[in-house]
């Protein structure tokens, strides 16, 4: 899935309560498989990511093709979205939303734990 990056500069977004927070369920998974996805709009890799088994392999489309080449991110853990419908991304589906922050240029880099952590745990 992909979305307009914001300002670095921007201010806070408006607060919400902790119960909102709650509801935006991301969670950790292991990348299994990265695949060119020439069709994209915008350069995309597709990948596949295994969320653990209460959640299983979902695939994501992610623009993050400035930093990341296919073999460079199998085995790499990154934080998702896992709980906003699917999207339509050209002719694939996007199950999860993988996220990240732009660096100067505004190329995404990935979020992800510093330390290996369980596929599936929830970000809190």
């Amino acid at each position: 899935m992909t979305h307009a990056l914001p300002d670095a500069n921007a201010p806070a977004a408006p607060v919400i309560s902790f119960d909102d927070f709650l509801k935006v369920d991301i969670r950790v998974g292991t990348i299994v498989a990265a695949h060119p996805f020439p069709e994209a709009r915008n350069p995309a890799w597709k990948l596949e990511i295994d969320f653990g088994p209460a959640i299983g392999i979902k695939k994501s489309s992610a623009q993050i093709v400035e930093h990341y080449s296919p073999d460079t991110l199998i085995g790499r853990q990154v934080a998702a979205v896992v709980n906003f419908p699917p999207r339509q991304i050209g002719k694939a589906m996007s199950e999860v939303l993988t996220v990240g922050f732009p660096d100067a240029a505004g190329a995404v880099v990935l979020f992800a734990p510093d330390q290996p952590v369980a596929n599936g745990a929830r970000l809190f």
